[in-house]
């Protein structure tokens, strides 16, 4: 993910208003409902605006939100109508370098996050196999052995935040691994990645951090190879500059990290505060696979995904879209619209069971690659396993209401997640 180039905002004048928003009463992608009821806004969205829904960002900037199923699809699936090339965007002459979404919506960059077109798939071409390298069992013997080193660090206390101790630590202490990073410098990334997600005044140092460990790592590997995804990234076929490896690393590391973190901790939430998954948890009668799955399509990690841009004028569920405008994919919103859950069997929550057409991995080319959703999925289940195993009387130590979550319409997450449970003693002492 990128940041900002410059701490010191440069002036710029007022965005336009954006002619197709005029009179429409656009919706502030802001404020705690989004937090605490997002489906509510998404179902208001639908009701007011249809589909497609004109939008403001924090600086009064216009957008369109894409909230259909099938106009997301659309989108999704027409790169040359509506490309992934930041470079289009309408606003930019208005945009300041300390923009709070600068970071989310990128600049042009020689990375496979940042690029469009043939770049972006020259990128692919690179990143795609170094991931599919890695073995799944390893993939499982790092989870399982990262897993019981952070449960062992509070397993004796009875007491533990998971957002904190567990559910944000394990993913980017497995991908530091898989990267090639020796575990003395795991626990370094982990920190950097928090600083960064935290948003805060330490995110741009942090970031500086971020690119200096990555290019350390492509200068270590250059020297010495190993069987690990930056290793493989270097012997592809391919020529790449060392800041595109920098560049690519980041964006494999930083991607995998938070979203895989609020998959693990929005999986227990949903086992640790609804009844009927507890007690189908506890009878067997439902996997710890099947809750995962229910949480991408009613509770997914990335609820808003930025962005698209229209290559020339075009209409799009029922709206006028200007060329360089900017269309944001509603995830979140698209996996409840009420058409593709008429075809779903029952059409109500826990209906979906193994139904993988969920769009929390977005779609088309640009989605999630799938090496890297199987990591994901690897790294998640068998941290909840691992944990569930261990820690088998976990429940919550204060009332649902008091969960708070993450400040941000685009991400979905829980900013802490308290629980108690039977002292048990460390992987070392039953050995």
């Amino acid at each position: 993910m990128t940041r900002p180039s410059s701490t010191e905002p440069e002036s710029a004048s007022p965005p336009p208003k954006c002619p197709a928003h005029a009179g429409t009463g656009a919706v502030p992608l802001s404020g705690p409902s989004f937090q605490t009821e997002p489906q509510a806004v998404y179902r208001a969205m639908r009701r007011d605006h249809g589909p497609v829904v004109p939008v403001e960002l924090p600086g009064g900037f216009p957008a369109w939100l894409v909230i259909g199923y099938r106009e997301l699809h659309q989108v999704t699936s027409d790169g040359e109508l509506f490309p992934r090339d930041v470079g289009l965007w309408n606003q930019w002459e208005h945009i300041p370098d300390d923009w709070p979404l600068l970071p989310m919506v990128g600049r042009p960059l020689p990375s496979i996050y940042f690029s469009a077109g043939d770049e972006h798939r020259r990128h692919a071409r690179m990143v795609g196999p170094a991931l599919e390298g890695a073995d799944p069992f390893e993939i499982r013997r790092h989870s399982e052995q990262l897993a019981d080193r952070l449960i062992d660090a509070v397993c004796s206390r009875g007491a533990a935040d998971l957002v904190a101790d567990f559910c944000e630590p394990l993913p980017v202490l497995v991908l530091a691994r898989l990267v090639g990073f020796p575990d003395d410098e795991g626990a370094g990334i982990a920190r950097v990645l928090k600083d960064l997600a935290d948003g805060g005044p330490g995110a741009q140092e942090a970031h500086l951090r971020f690119g200096e460990h990555m290019t350390r790592l492509v200068a270590a590997k250059r020297a010495e190879p190993g069987d690990d995804v930056t290793s493989r990234m270097l012997a592809s076929p391919e020529a790449f500059t060392d800041e595109e490896y920098m560049l690519d690393l980041m964006a494999i590391t930083a991607a995998g990290h938070l979203t895989t973190a609020d998959w693990i901790s929005n999986s227990l939430r949903l086992m640790l505060t609804e009844d009927e998954f507890a007690h189908s948890m506890a009878g067997g009668r439902r996997s710890v696979g099947e809750t995962m799955n229910e949480v991408l399509w009613e509770d997914a990690p990335t609820q808003i995904l930025a962005g698209r841009w229209a290559a020339r004028d075009t209409r799009l569920g029922g709206h006028s879209i200007a060329a360089g405008d900017m269309l944001l994919l509603g995830l979140g919103a698209a996996n409840t619209d009420p058409l593709i859950r008429q075809s779903l069997s029952g059409g109500g929550p826990c209906a979906q069971g193994g139904n993988g057409a969920h769009l929390a991995f977005s779609h088309g080319e640009y989605r999630c690659p799938f090496p890297a959703q199987e990591i994901a999925e690897t790294i998640a289940r068998t941290g909840i396993e691992v944990l569930l195993d261990r820690l088998p009387d976990l429940e919550l130590r204060v009332p649902v209401p008091d969960l708070v979550r993450r400040p941000s319409a685009f991400l979905r997450g829980t900013t802490s997640l308290p629980v108690r449970f039977t002292p048990v003693r460390t992987t070392g002492d039953l050995s």
